[in-house]
């Protein structure tokens, strides 16, 4: 058997140096195996032909057997083009090439037979082929290969002549120089047990199916067999770590928590927050370091649960720490935290990048000596020169916003790993927690406070400006205050967008009898300070802003949430947006501003958000629309989706089963020493060089 894995391209007949370097540079094809994980993105039908007269335009591909009766040059310089007129003895059709014309007339001659194939089209009334696939029809190799594979390629490699056919080629030639069998990747109890292919005849019918059944039978092994070791990865990790790293065992719940419950809760707890506080209590009294996942949609209390849980920390004598994505958002846990504390013996600091000088020392002193109980800070939380007495409780809030490598960075500031607590309002599908978060156990609060109605989301197109102002004003005369968010800050001259610069000025204009305040990412911080502050006082009615304000801002008075070219949001922030307003007792409103040219994507989201309120409905329809490599958050977690076959959107079931699979491989070889699992170890080992290591979410 040759070598698959690290056998260069080059050697295949046909690639040669140049083609090899062109594969590796556009598609990161380097070896053989390589080039047999290449999958095509689709496969077309080529086992029927068609006759000429059944031909119509709103056909995809077809194929037709017969012969060229003669060839005509139309047209002059750029328009000018080659048609052979193409006859299967019942009927004529057009073949049209508008470049490559000396090579055609060359290369296809009349009275020869020919299967041609390609898409049809309508022009003038007839029906022709644009650059049709045109092969001799003695060689059936079209119509006898079932269903063609169609690769992607780039432009780049488009222009020196490799393209789909030539991948299609490549591989052509590699299955055919295979000797025997490609060896199994999987263990034969495995592959029985589910009834599935070998690995040898699902990379032959991925890439050359026979029929549909055949392409079926191929697609599951291979989405299995790439979910069931992403899966077997986090979880031989998460029970390692389980063994390895022991936690502190907090077995006591004292006078700062039972204070705080009796007498300084501002109200009753939901059945939610209730049931996450006992898993969270549970974890921490277990001996085993907590990684937890609380997952809440936005208001849902997640805040008072983080609180909680970190003065469980503080009644077993160590100290807490939760670290926020933006100044303002940490600001608002500090004030928020001072202000619930009040009369009880907390000390509680906060660290940002603007705290200096004696202020800042004395935070590090404090620190360092214990008087610190919590500290509630940004990124400015993970530099050296902060360092805690017993640290045993951390909140990452919006986990999604710190790298991996950033928040691993907490665990040494104890010499045992503190407790985590990972927070996030971004509800995650469970196909996706399951496989991004996959070590982190998960809590969810999947209830609102009593007396929160739910918040009305209406679409408005923005020559409607003047209906917007009205309802605009009729809550802001019953004394509530509104955000109006835009999408940039300065006029870009490629989009067509309303700025937060124009708007604001628009805002002043036609509203002259309100107060405005305008907050930015780019403004200094004390001035973005004092114009949150305003907005947050009541001085000012209206808040103009870019989606700095996205996360953690809390005004319960703010009742009406204004999102200018919401066709430019994806659905998760819309629904992180809407989430700023409904956070007090009265009815709150979200209006969708957009152009009225919108595409079908687009509508689709808009509708989703008129029709939902439902954090996780929103997030399984974002990751429909858009795949789990685009949805925010997945990027900044340091977790590049590179699946090859697998889609989280669509194959959630293939997920579930992937993990069940790999759960009872490890309960029945907990050591991972089963000889019939040595292929599983082996394969493992492989891939970790090559695919991204999951279980490093946490």
């Amino acid at each position: 058997m040759m070598d698959l894995e690290h056998q260069d391209v080059k050697y295949l007949p046909g690639v040669g140096p140049k083609r090899a370097k062109l594969l590796a540079d556009e598609l990161h094809v380097c070896t053989l195996h390589d080039l047999l994980y290449y999958f095509p993105y689709k496969h077309i039908d080529r086992t029927r032909l068609y006759y000429v007269h059944e031909l119509t335009a709103d056909m995809p591909y077809v194929q037709i057997r017969g012969q060229i009766l003669s060839f005509d040059v139309e047209g002059e310089g750029r328009k000018r083009r080659l048609v052979a007129h193409f006859t299967d003895g019942q009927g004529i059709v057009d073949l049209v090439w508008f470049n490559g014309i000396k090579y055609v007339t060359s290369a296809y001659k009349t009275r020869t037979d020919y299967i041609v194939f390609g898409r049809p089209n309508a022009f003038n009334g007839r029906i022709n082929i644009a650059h049709p696939d045109v092969e001799p029809a003695d060689s059936l190799r079209l119509n006898a290969m079932g269903m063609q594979p169609y690769y992607n390629t780039t432009d780049k490699m488009k222009r020196a002549g490799l393209n789909s056919r030539s991948i299609e080629h490549f591989t052509a030639t590699l299955f055919e120089s295979l000797k025997s069998e490609i060896p199994e990747t999987l263990p034969a109890y495995l592959v029985k047990s589910l009834q599935m292919v070998s690995l040898d005849e699902a990379l032959r019918h991925i890439h050359y199916p026979t029929c549909a059944e055949d392409l079926r039978k191929a697609s599951f092994r291979l989405k299995f067999e790439e979910l069931f070791y992403i899966q077997l990865n986090i979880l031989r990790y998460t029970r390692d770590r389980r063994n390895r790293y022991r936690g502190n065992v907090f077995t006591r719940v004292g006078a700062l928590f039972h204070g705080f419950y009796e007498e300084k809760l501002p109200f009753e707890l939901t059945g939610a927050q209730k049931r996450v506080i006992r898993e969270i209590r549970r974890d921490m009294g277990s001996g085993r370091q907590m990684n937890r996942l609380l997952q809440g949609d936005v208001g849902s209390g997640k805040t008072l649960v983080a609180l909680m849980s970190m003065l469980i920390a503080l009644d077993n004598g160590f100290q807490a720490c939760i670290m926020a994505p933006t100044e303002i958002l940490a600001e608002q846990h500090y004030a928020t935290f001072c202000q619930m504390l009040s009369g009880l013996p907390v000390r509680v600091e906060l660290l940002t990048g603007t705290v200096k000088g004696k202020r800042r020392q004395g935070i590090l002193e404090g620190l360092e000596q214990g008087d610190v109980q919590i500290l509630v800070g940004t990124h400015a939380v993970l530099e050296d020169t902060v360092r805690f007495k017993s640290l045993g409780m951390v909140v990452i809030d919006e986990q999604h916003r710190f790298g991996v490598a950033q928040r691993a960075r907490l665990w040494t500031k104890n010499v045992r790993p503190p407790h985590v607590l990972v927070m996030t309002a971004t509800p995650i599908p469970r196909t996706l927690a399951m496989t991004l978060y996959g070590d982190l156990d998960v809590s969810v609060i999947d209830e609102l406070p009593p007396g929160r109605k739910p918040i009305q989301t209406i679409h408005q197109f923005d020559n409607r400006r003047e209906s917007l102002y009205r309802g605009l004003r009729a809550q802001l005369n019953q004394g509530r205050q509104a955000y109006v968010v835009y999408p940039l800050i300065k006029e870009s001259e490629k989009m067509d967008i309303k700025n937060l610069e124009e708007g604001y000025e628009q805002l002043c204009h036609d509203l002259p009898e309100y107060k405005i305040s305008r907050v930015h990412g780019k403004m200094k911080a004390a001035e973005k300070e004092a114009e949150m502050q305003d907005f947050i006082s009541g001085k000012t009615q209206i808040l103009v802003a870019t989606t700095v304000i996205e996360v953690g801002v809390n005004v319960p008075n703010a009742s009406v949430m204004v999102i200018e070219n919401a066709e430019r949001f994806g659905l998760a922030q819309l629904h992180q947006l809407r989430g700023r307003v409904g956070r007090g007792a009265d009815q709150s409103y979200c209006i969708l501003v957009t152009k009225f040219q919108l595409s079908a994507d687009t509508r689709k989201r808009i509708q989703i958000m008129t029709e939902t309120n439902d954090g996780f409905e929103i997030a399984e329809a974002d990751l429909k629309l858009r795949g789990p490599g685009d949805l925010e958050g997945t990027q900044q977690s340091g977790v590049a989706f590179s699946l090859r076959l697998a889609d989280l959107a669509r194959d959630g079931q293939i997920v579930q089963l992937a993990r069940n699979m790999a759960e009872s491989v490890l309960d029945a070889d907990p050591n991972c020493a089963a000889e019939k699992n040595e292929i599983l170890w082996k394969q493992l080992a492989k891939l970790r060089k090559t695919i991204v290591d999951w279980s490093a979410i946490s």
